[in-house]
């Protein structure tokens, strides 16, 4: 809000400066967020907070200013105004046209004078015409919006505030034809929309050199309506900004009296005595009870009572001394908010007042008391942060996507779910909460490529929505070299297997033995897709994405994308122990085998690792169990093709085995080995090779 400082003082009589005044504003909640010289004179632009459309007017910042430097306010300049009912005025529609004003002037149109044409100027207003300037300088001085019709252009001089009828249309004052909706306000007269109420009035009425009679309408509508026309309409104006704040419902009398005022002072015309008002709901004043122990417990501080009652008294609110049932009770008092203060709710508003002029600078320099431990922190975090170190470690860069998706963004990914939808969503974009984090990640890595990164590695940790409720997980992708480029030529695109190795890796960050199995996923491509099993339960999912559904994401169909995501619930829940512990180096070597088997080829490498496991369990013995230990199993050759059997594949594991009290024996070594290959035979009808 624009305030000249003369037009301030005219109000109040600071003496302070411009600068001193707005370090003093800044300190009580107006604060201060620029200053104009204009000649003589200084412009204080204020930031308006937008529950207090109080400030929006010269007097409700001199109001501020007045109780800051514990100065008077000056009253009102206008005198009561007098109405005759003459002017036929009707509200349809009292539900959101609480009050109307209208005044009947005889006028000669013409420039308004150079000083308010200058305080206008100042604010922010261009200057039109002495009457449609004198609207303007109220709504400033005052904070009520102000119009002015030409009533001869009136049909029958009525003024009547309905709904907008279907599919009706008005030329506005800024030249643009709009259609209006039923739940619009209008102000017309017997035949048809002469202005948008609290919004903007139409320029088949409007004021022109050739207007002899005027109507002046001052009114009041309800917030809530005028802030949905308007950005129905995205019209923004000086009127809307301060209606749908929320107005003072005793101010239209008010302004239609100063504006008569000004017109006559200025010489612009003469005041017919026909005026009505309209107001068929009433101001309540609401009455709050302020108790001194509360200011005490909330602010922190003491202020005397003479503080209170003058601060409060000085913002424009009536006191009493509230009804105590004991002498000893703790002084109260009965407040009445002035109508202008619409931000007026509960005692702690009250407070909020007090505090913020007398001063928070008052507030004792204490250090807060240390009565208990901090809480520990959510165990969560922790969770969290080990998948985060795990995969940044890898090379992944880590990602924040946004909650809410596009819903056939989401459609792969809902396994058979509903989605979770938003009830009022931004945008098609926004419509729904991701049942994944992959769809962001996507997203995400479509926009590094097409911005010429080719090999990108992507991770998020967040939260997941479904119709069951909320999970935790950890997504990633990849796309590119499985390793950075180098000198020596090796170039190797990253592949299933470079995924699965991720997927390793958490679960070891997690001190979890993870087995895979095969998977079927929409977003997975079949045969390259597989799930992360822990106790028998699926946490997780990994593989190719489908070409399609990168491609939707504006993704280049010549790149392999993989991708993967974990239940980090679930893996957290799995792990064996809370922290990593270390863990001294072997002592005694390990001994090598390597084993080829023929099998079938629809068997999976998972099933075969499985069975030497298994095999290779120690017996139940102390002496066999501390005797020898199968520490890893690795697949390092799969064979297909001449010299094989139709329907076989040939599969090499290279097992390696160690104990941790001794070196071990070939004898030794050559028995577990016959017991695994036995296993192999009898359970796969596997031959070795």
């Amino acid at each position: 809000m624009k305030a000249p400082l003369s037009w301030i003082r005219e109000f109040v009589d600071v003496e302070a400066s411009a600068e001193e005044i707005g370090a003093m504003m800044g300190l009580r909640g107006l604060p201060l967020e620029s200053l104009e010289p204009h000649g003589d004179d200084v412009v204080m632009d204020f930031e308006v907070t937008a529950n207090r459309p109080d400030c929006m007017s010269i007097r409700g910042i001199a109001r501020e200013i007045a109780t800051a430097y514990q100065l008077p306010l000056a009253t009102a300049k206008a005198v009561a105004l007098q109405t005759n009912g003459k002017l036929p005025i009707t509200i349809e529609e009292p539900e959101l046209c609480t009050r109307y004003v209208g005044a009947v002037a005889t006028v000669t149109v013409g420039p308004s004078p150079k000083w308010m044409q200058d305080r206008l100027t100042m604010c922010g207003v261009r200057p039109i015409s002495n009457i449609v300037d004198i609207t303007n300088y109220v709504m400033l001085e005052l904070g009520q919006p102000m119009h002015a019709f030409d009533l001869d252009k009136m049909r029958q001089g009525k003024i009547i505030v309905r709904r907008a009828k279907r599919g009706e249309t008005m030329t506005t004052l800024d030249g643009k034809k709009r259609t209006l909706t039923e739940d619009m306000l209008v102000i017309a007269d017997a035949g048809k929309a002469e202005d948008i109420g609290g919004v903007m009035g139409g320029a088949a009425s409007e004021i022109t050199s050739a207007t002899t009679r005027v109507a002046f309408e001052a009114a009041n509508f309800t917030s809530s309506h005028i802030r949905s026309t308007s950005k129905k309409l995205g019209l923004k104006t000086e009127a809307s900004s301060r209606f749908e704040r929320g107005a003072d419902r005793t101010a239209p009398p008010v302004a239609m009296a100063r504006a008569i005022q000004l017109l006559e002072e200025i010489g612009a015309g003469t005041f017919t005595g026909d005026a009505t008002d309209i107001y068929p709901r009433p101001y309540q004043p609401k009455t709050m009870r302020l108790d001194r122990a509360r200011i005490t417990g909330l602010l922190g501080m003491e202020v005397p009572d003479n503080e209170v009652e003058k601060i409060l008294k000085s913002l424009g609110f009536e006191i009493a001394q509230a009804p105590s049932p004991t002498s000893q009770a703790p002084a109260a008092w009965e407040i009445v908010a002035p109508p202008w203060r619409v931000d007026m709710h509960r005692m702690v508003d009250l407070i909020e007042e007090v505090g913020r002029h007398y001063g928070y600078e008052h507030l004792p320099a204490t250090f807060p008391g240390v009565e208990q431990a901090p809480p520990p922190s959510d165990p969560r975090i922790a969770r969290d942060r080990r998948a985060r170190t795990a995969l940044l470690a890898m090379g992944f860069s880590e990602s924040i996507t946004l909650a809410f998706i596009e819903a056939k963004a989401a459609e792969p990914f809902l396994n058979g779910n509903a989605p979770v939808t938003i009830a009022n969503p931004l945008s098609e974009l926004f419509a729904v909460m991701r049942p994944s984090l992959l769809p962001g990640i996507i997203d995400a890595l479509s926009h590094n490529r097409r911005h010429g990164r080719a090999d990108v590695r992507l991770f998020e940790i967040g939260t997941r929505f479904s119709p069951n409720g909320e999970t935790r997980g950890a997504g990633f992708a990849w796309t590119g070299l499985a390793s950075l480029d180098h000198w020596s030529g090796a170039r190797r695109p990253a592949d299933f297997f470079d995924v699965k190795g991720v997927i390793e890796q958490l679960a070891a960050a997690y001190q979890v033995t993870p087995s895979f199995a095969d998977v079927s996923a929409l977003y997975l491509v079949a045969g390259r897709a597989a799930s992360l099993v822990v106790n028998g339960q699926a946490i997780g999912t990994f593989g190719q994405l489908v070409p399609e559904i990168a491609e939707a994401r504006q993704w280049p169909r010549v790149d392999e994308v993989y991708v993967g995501e974990i239940d980090l619930d679930a893996l957290s829940a799995a792990s064996r122990a809370e922290t990593l512990r270390a863990a001294a180096l072997p002592r005694y070597p390990s001994v090598v085998r390597d084993v080829s088997i023929l099998v079938n080829d629809s068997l999976s490498a998972e099933t075969v690792r499985g069975t030497i496991r298994s095999a290779a369990q120690p017996s139940r013995d102390a002496s066999a169990r501390q005797a020898l230990e199968l520490i890893d199993i690795r697949e390092f050759d799969r064979y297909q093709g001449k010299g094989i059997p139709d329907g076989k594949v040939s599969l090499s594991f290279r097992l390696t085995f160690q104990s941790p009290e001794r070196t071990l024996t070939d004898d030794e070594v050559q028995a577990a080995m016959q017991q695994i290959i036995t296993a192999l035979t009898r359970d796969l009808e596997a031959v070795q090779r």
